[in-house]
């Protein structure tokens, strides 16, 4: 018997990989190594105008510096429309995502029901909200509606995942007691499902309404008002000293929201 076979000796404990087959975890390696050279080499970088536009790029930050907030009034008015939008997509969003969640949960929906719901919140996270605000803006034109109801798509694909999930993940046990005493399927979603996820929910409505506001500042860049309208047009005006004041506006009014939804949020937990 070795001094390391004796009983006496420490045992120390190793993480086991990810994946224990040696031929895999490094065949894994070397296709990633593989793809990343090949996609590197065939996209079409076109260095030359990479290069240009270093200039123009030292150009524009050259000029957005120091920004001007003389056009105040147009800050305002759009940053007060990206609020009116994201606030009522929000409770639009969350409003109807509740129904869906409930359809998209596999422990309380039929079979038919439960493919339909899944299928509405799959959809509704199938595409980003700039493509969504560009088709709603073809159909109902420029404007704050498009935004609206392109970030109360957003909102239902988002909320209502996250809800069918913890609808799935509940404490059985109140559901059947509400069924031994003969509550119906309603009553049963109201006294033993919803109380369940309620903190659940609030804390999801919180973080959508600080998407929704980020959001909101990306989709007017495509006609569907707030901010991002603003900011189109100060840079089509080569006024980046305005566009850099808008921008850091926008960055200040993220943080602030991202702290009061973090303060909410230790509330309710």
């Amino acid at each position: 018997m070795t001094p390391s076979d004796s009983p006496s000796s420490p045992r120390t404990w190793k993480k086991p990989p990810f994946i224990a087959n040696p031929v895999i975890r490094y065949g894994i390696f070397i296709v990633a190594a593989v793809y990343l050279v090949w996609a590197f080499g065939s996209l079409p970088f076109n260095w030359a105008r990479i290069s240009e536009g270093l200039p123009r790029a030292a150009r524009i930050f050259s000029g957005g510096f120091p920004p001007s907030l003389e056009r105040y009034e147009l800050l305002i008015t759009g940053f007060k429309e990206s609020f009116q939008i994201a606030i009522l997509a929000t409770l639009l969003g969350v409003f109807l995502s509740i129904p869906f969640a409930v359809m998209a949960a596999r422990n309380i929906a039929p079979i038919p029901i439960y493919v339909i719901g899944r299928a509405v919140i799959i959809i509704s996270r199938s595409f980003h909200p700039v493509i969504v605000a560009i088709l709603f803006v073809a159909a109902v034109g420029f404007g704050p509606l498009a935004g609206i109801l392109t970030l109360t798509l957003y909102s239902i694909g988002f909320v209502g995942k996250l809800l069918a999930e913890e609808i799935e993940e509940i404490d059985w046990g109140q559901v059947e007691a509400m069924r031994a005493a003969g509550a119906g399927y309603i009553a049963t979603l109201y006294y033993a499902v919803f109380p369940q996820i309620l903190p659940r929910q609030v804390g999801l409505s919180m973080y959508q309404l600080d998407s929704n506001l980020r959001a909101s500042a990306v989709v007017g860049i495509v006609g569907a008002g707030g901010i991002g309208g603003t900011l189109m047009n100060a840079f089509g005006r080569y006024d980046y000293d305005f566009a850099f004041a808008i921008l850091l506006v926008i960055i200040a009014v993220i943080l602030l929201s991202e702290g009061i939804s973090g303060w909410v949020r230790k509330k309710i937990w």
